[in-house]
């Protein structure tokens, strides 16, 4: 399941798709809201979560059956 980013909360900086090491957000912009182009690929390393500067502006959900391995 892919990253969930918040749009209220995004300052647009383009951290998250520099760190994220599966290119989730392939083709994404600098200055515009990052879009998850590969959703599939993610492995909700939280790459993407400690880059951000701003909490709360990405958000991953975790697959049922990962959940137990993530806890």
């Amino acid at each position: 399941m892919p990253p969930i980013i918040n749009p209220e909360f995004c300052s647009c900086c383009g951290l998250c798709a520099e760190r994220c090491s599966e290119d989730v957000f392939f083709g994404s912009s600098k200055k515009e809201i990052p879009v998850v182009t590969y959703p599939e690929e993610c492995w909700h390393c939280n790459s993407c979560i400690r880059a951000c500067p701003t909490e709360g502006a990405i958000r991953l959900r975790i697959p049922l059956p990962m959940m137990v391995c993530y806890k």
